[in-house]
């Protein structure tokens, strides 16, 4: 992207809260000071109950922004749980030929891994807000210099990790939040697995509901179709130190035969780097 390219802002989940329009104004205006025009869609704030539109509105005004030449990326500012509903609503056949980057976290992870499924494009694991807040100096450093037209270095996707079970792992990234992804098991939209990466964080979940998803990816085969799993933060689990820890769970779920690495780089924090769903990652010890 370049100074003066527009970028378009969505709520494909939860509406916001009219409470946060002060908060939305200071991203617009952080993104403006960046270089970029911000474009926001007629579906941002909560209308009735949750829902800043009906699923229909909230997909024809991202396909909006599909189908408009001046757009060059798409932020989601949203999270909840409202994103998988728009599915059935999406061209997809749109966003094929499209090569902008569709931007969200979280519940998100629907239509990211949707629009991989789908497609074969890639989008970013990435909450856009991630600039306003306490990390904001660096969360904007890094997003210039990596997305901006100088592009001088990779860091906002470049991240630490340390190898948990083997030592080396090679796939195509699919996943995201564990729980969102798993709305999409038995739809047409979740993505095949076979010598995938897994790229799995949380921000809510102890110990019970992290068994219930990772028993649920066992039940379903992913574990013996991939080629290694990547964990990102689990919140909740993490800052309480719950026992066993994640990557204890992942184990005993996944086998001794898979690769896993660990990183604390990417997740639901403020200070959370980005991830590309759709793309091709190396990862060595």
């Amino acid at each position: 992207m370049k100074k003066g390219d527009k970028a378009a802002i969505v709520c494909c989940s939860n509406g916001q809260a009219a409470t946060s329009e002060t908060t939305i104004k200071k991203l617009q205006n952080t993104l403006e000071q960046i270089g970029l025009i911000p474009v926001f869609s007629d579906f941002i704030y909560e209308k009735e109950s949750v829902f800043s539109g009906t699923a229909k509105e909230r997909a024809d005004s991202l396909m909006h922004f599909y189908q408009d030449d001046t757009i060059k990326a798409i932020f989601d500012i949203s999270g909840g749980d409202l994103a998988n509903e728009i599915l059935p609503y999406l061209d997809f056949s749109v966003i094929s030929k499209s090569a902008k980057l569709f931007w969200g976290y979280s519940d998100l992870t629907t239509i990211i891994n949707a629009i991989y499924t789908k497609t074969q494009k890639p989008s970013v694991l990435y909450q856009i807000r991630n600039l306003i807040y306490e990390n904001s100096e660096t969360q904007i450093a890094h997003f210039t210099n990596t997305v901006m037209d100088s592009r001088t270095q990779n860091e906002l996707f470049s991240f630490m990790y340390d190898f948990v079970q083997k030592d080396t792992m090679e796939g195509i990234v699919v996943g995201g939040n564990i729980r969102c992804l798993l709305k999409l098991a038995g739809t047409e939209y979740f993505p095949d697995m076979n010598d995938k990466i897994l790229f799995l964080e949380a921000y809510h979940g102890a110990v019970p509901q992290i068994v219930t998803y990772l028993s649920q990816l066992k039940q379903m085969g992913v574990f013996d179709k991939i080629s290694g799993i990547l964990l990102g933060t689990f919140t909740a689990m993490e800052s309480l130190k719950h026992s066993p820890t994640v990557v204890d769970l992942v184990k005993q779920y996944a086998g001794i035969n898979i690769p896993i690495a660990k990183t604390s780089d990417i997740g639901h924090g403020t200070d959370s780097k980005g991830i590309v769903i759709g793309a091709l990652l190396h990862l060595q010890k």
